[in-house]
């Protein structure tokens, strides 16, 4: 084989360089036509979007610039008799919505064997703090303080405190026990508000 040219000019191979070049600019081009439509579409956005800005910021000061005038027109008196009258069927319902099956419930899984419940009263307070006076009859001062550690204990009840006690004569002690008693729903509110 033989190495050597003999030709008076060098021939190169220019095809492939030239078609190397002509890629190139190709992709260029390309390049250039997306970058050009993106821009085009990402200017066409913003304008949409700046004009819904200001339509949003014109409907805020016309919102704000009414509820100006809805305050200045109400009666801070009729408003005040509006709150009172709501604070009052809110205590209406709370007392209402109060579950009589969910303290027994309470008591029930609670109780020693060697307590008895002889009264149960509840007081619902203006600010919804329920109080429970119960009235229990047990054979020991300990019977009845591990009722009342055993109510402490399931978190629905709180600053159980016996505030009478009375021996009988057969034997047997009679306590009044008083305490906060936290409703499942309202547990959580009171608790966290301490």
């Amino acid at each position: 084989m033989l190495r050597t040219n003999l030709s008076t000019r060098p021939f190169y191979n220019e095809r492939a360089v030239h078609a190397l070049l002509a890629l190139a600019a190709v992709i260029v081009v390309a390049l250039a036509v997306f970058n050009t439509s993106r821009v085009i579409s990402l200017s066409r956005r913003h304008t949409e979007l700046n004009a819904r800005a200001q339509t949003a910021e014109t409907r805020a000061g016309e919102l704000r610039a009414a509820a100006l005038g809805i305050r200045r027109g109400l009666d801070t008196k009729e408003l005040a008799a509006v709150a009172a009258a709501a604070r009052e069927a809110n205590a209406i319902i709370d007392r209402r919505l109060f579950s009589w099956t969910e303290l027994f419930n309470r008591f029930e899984t609670t109780l020693p064997d060697d307590v008895r419940i002889t009264s149960v009263r509840p007081k619902i307070d203006r600010d919804g703090t329920v109080t429970v006076t119960l009235g229990v009859v047990g054979r020991r001062v300990e019977d009845i303080e591990r009722f009342m550690g055993n109510l402490e204990a399931t978190g629905s009840f709180a600053d159980m405190l016996t505030r009478e006690e009375n021996a009988m004569e057969e034997g047997t002690l009679v306590a009044v026990v008083e305490g906060r008693y936290l409703p499942a729903g309202a547990a959580h509110a009171v608790q966290g508000g301490r």
